[in-house]
């Protein structure tokens, strides 16, 4: 009784203050309530007396209308009436008008709180309505009330709330005390039944307790809510940003780390005159990664490429970035020449490349290119482990440097929760098998927990290639591939990128952006401007996009000398061969077109091979008016989603290749095959002379899209589908780890 005693006392003076704060409050806004119907009623009596007041006036009888207005005062509520003329020859008023209140003086019962006065007859209210006569105002009305009742109302309404709030303090002081000696009750005699060596949630000889029952029950189902509650994000209706990433990461994978691995880092450090500057690479690996870091921090282990990278790490050659806000760290790898040469160049961008691009570059395999590949790899995984701070690290691989990586990094850390992200095409059986070590590269992958590709298309083109050249035992119904005792799952993750777009991107206005591209390129203000935004690789199309500019001024003069196709052409791989062949070939066609229809005049084809920062390059999207991606075959393009995140006013026109990833989300843009020089010709008259509101229609449509497909929603579906299959794990079931009875690898 004691115990109930001290809650209930505190619990009855928590009441008395919540209902001393609460009156007052309850007496202001009835104040306000009857203040505006008073309004309401002063405005209605004004207008019932203007007509009978005029023509009393009129009639100039102020005896005879003092007498009115003094019959009306006989309303319980209205205390006084006075008429104030406005050519000032008198005042008509009642014998209870307030002296304090002069006709000169009005303007001071504007607001409708300023309207209340203490006498010393009371509280009054004051309004003053115009009295008008042939449309022309004569004089006001002025309207006083008394405002007793209101007093008389509020001190009813303090008493209800008192005694309301005394009734409550009973009702809740007598269930409390029924509660408290229930539960000391049940409690003692659960007490007495662990003395007897009864146990808490064992039964007694008498039964189980009731109380102990619920809490068990309550405790179960805890813990099957904290198991499931991942399954419960539906990714339509999530939010996803940043922090959706960071509560993934807290919640769903107990606030781990995430390490990257990646060939290409996120900003490398050049010396430039004296001094090291920070550069952004041209990659649409970096596009989608870089702000999923900057979410997540953790490491991003990648090969140190820039001539000032040895100059900013540390002793365990790591550097903290983005250089203005450290969120997270590069860890570097140090290649070579020649590792640099048969790794980079030879074996992954010499043979992978053109195998999985279908671009008609033949692929070149050399047995030295294969083994500088082997050792890079290794060194990649042995970096992953050395950053590891546990035995069951988050590991999200990139990309096609990197396909021996996953089995690597198994073999070490088999606990492991290995991501692997495949960023370009993946080619049918009988392509693939053009590799020699197509086995081992497969093997390299299928080390992974989870396996992802940018559409269903090419997960299908991996699974069938498993299916063809390995023994494995392939779900056709879930894409899970079982090889070697470990289960990989097959999944489509179509990579996007961050939104919104980074402010500085968009901080110059459209208007702006357009005016300055056409100046710095010496274009007229009226010039119709397209823009290409490419690395100066064969798979981009920017020849056929050349000559599909070239056929739309044969097919319509009119656009010559209006219409100008700026390319940007960032270099890439400049000592191989094919790449250096193909730089001459994009140089010799735009000055051919130029010479063509543009001798000496406004150039058809504006070609800038060189390396543009994120700003420029955005500069460039929001001042074209269209925006044209030619891929001959493209895992995604981001490209595509740029140039419409960072068109907010809904304007521009998005010309694509159907062997993109990007055409599979994106219809409203122009689908064109760009092999077919007539249709990409007409695609470009189309958008050239689309209509704004259509343009805003399908701008609209895929800015929604882009919005909520964004980057964070493609890493945190990979996050949850990780934090599924480490649930599962602990669950016993255990997809990405060896099982018991393991599968003999095959070996081909």
């Amino acid at each position: 009784m004691r115990l109930s005693l001290r809650f209930v006392v505190p619990l009855l003076a928590i009441l008395a203050a919540i209902a001393y704060a609460v009156l007052p409050l309850v007496d202001g806004l009835a104040l306000r309530w009857f203040v505006r119907d008073l309004n309401v009623r002063s405005q209605l009596i004004a207008n019932a007396l203007e007509q009978p007041l005029t023509e009393s006036l009129a009639r100039d009888s102020r005896k005879h209308t003092t007498a009115y207005l003094t019959r009306i005062i006989t309303d319980e509520r209205l205390y006084a009436l006075a008429l104030c003329l406005r050519d000032g020859s008198s005042v008509v008023a009642t014998n209870t008008f307030p002296e304090s209140i002069r006709c000169d003086d009005l303007e001071r019962f504007d607001l409708p709180l300023q309207r209340l006065i203490d006498t010393p007859q009371g509280l009054l209210h004051v309004a003053v309505e115009p009295l008008k006569r042939d449309g022309l105002q004569i004089g006001d009305l002025v309207l006083v009330h008394d405002m007793s009742f209101v007093q008389r109302r509020s001190e009813e309404t303090r008493r209800y709330l008192y005694a309301f709030f005394v009734a409550l303090g009973l009702v809740i002081s007598l269930i409390t005390v029924v509660i408290a000696q229930l539960s000391w009750r049940g409690w003692v005699q659960g007490t007495r039944a662990l003395l007897r060596g009864e146990g808490l949630v064992r039964p007694s000889e008498r039964g189980a307790l009731p109380e102990l029952r619920m809490i068990e029950r309550d405790l179960r189902e805890l813990m099957r809510d904290l198991r499931t509650e991942y399954r419960s994000r539906d990714p339509a209706q999530t939010d996803w940003s940043p922090d959706t990433l960071r509560d993934i990461l807290r919640r769903d994978l107990r606030g781990e780390d995430i390490i990257a691995v990646s060939n290409r880092e996120p900003y490398i450090h050049v010396r430039k005159n004296d001094e090291i500057e920070v550069l952004r690479p041209a990659s649409g690996l970096v596009t989608a990664l870089e702000p999923i870091m900057r979410a997540c921090s953790g490491t991003w282990i990648a090969h140190g490429s820039g001539d000032a990278d040895r100059e900013v790490v540390d002793t365990n050659d790591r550097v903290a970035v983005p250089p203005e806000h450290a969120a997270y760290r590069i860890r570097r790898i140090w290649l070579t020449a020649d590792e640099e040469q048969g790794y980079y160049f030879g074996f992954a961008n010499e043979g992978l490349w053109p195998l999985c691009h279908i671009a008609h570059v033949r692929p070149a395999f050399r047995a030295g290119d294969w083994r500088a590949y082997v050792e890079v790899n290794q060194r990649f995984a042995q970096a992953v482990i050395d950053e590891s701070r546990d035995a069951s690290p988050i590991v999200l691989v990139q990309d096609y440097h990197c396909a021996l990586v996953p089995r690597m990094i198994r073999e070490q850390l088999p606990d492991a929760t290995i991501i692997t992200f495949w960023h370009i095409p993946w080619p049918n059986p009988e392509s693939f098998a053009i590799c020699p070590w197509r086995a081992e590269l497969l093997d390299g992958l299928l080390g992974s927990s989870i396996l992802g590709f940018h559409t269903r298309f090419h997960c299908n083109n991996f699974v069938d290639t498993v299916d063809r050249l390995l023994e494995a035992r392939v779900d056709r119904e879930t894409l899970d591939v079982t090889y070697g005792g470990l289960c990989t799952a097959v999944k489509r993750y179509p990579i996007s990128i961050e939104w919104p777009p980074p402010p500085e991107t968009t901080r110059k206005t459209v208007e702006a952006c357009r005016s300055d591209i056409r100046r710095r390129y010496r274009l007229p203000a009226a010039q119709k401007v397209g823009i290409g935004v490419d690395r100066l690789d064969y798979t981009k199309g920017i020849l056929e996009r050349f000559m599909a500019v070239e056929r739309l001024l044969e097919l319509h003069p009119e656009w010559i000398g209006k219409f100008s196709l700026i390319q940007i052409a960032a270099p890439s791989r400049s000592s191989i061969r094919e790449y250096q062949s193909f730089e001459v070939e994009v140089r010799a066609l735009a000055s051919r077109i130029n010479a063509r229809f543009a001798p000496g005049g406004v150039p058809p084809i504006v070609l800038r091979i060189a390396h543009h920062g994120p700003a420029e390059v955005y500069e460039h999207y929001r001042g074209a008016d269209l925006c044209f991606v030619s891929s001959l075959h493209d895992g995604m393009n981001l490209v595509a989603k740029e140039f419409i995140a960072c068109r907010d006013d809904d304007q521009g026109v998005l010309i694509l290749s159907q062997f993109t990833g990007a055409a599979r989300e994106l219809p409203e843009a122009l689908i064109v095959n760009p092999y077919d020089n007539e249709q990409c010709a007409a695609a470009l008259h189309l958008a050239l002379t689309m209509p704004p509101k259509e343009q805003q229609l399908r701008m609209r449509l895929m800015r929604g899209l882009v919005q909520q497909f964004n980057v964070f929603r493609w890493a945190g579906r990979m996050l949850l589908d990780a934090a599924g299959m480490r649930s599962r794990v602990y669950l016993g079931d255990k997809p990405g780890l060896p099982p018991k009875r393991a599968v003999p690898r095959a070996r081909v």
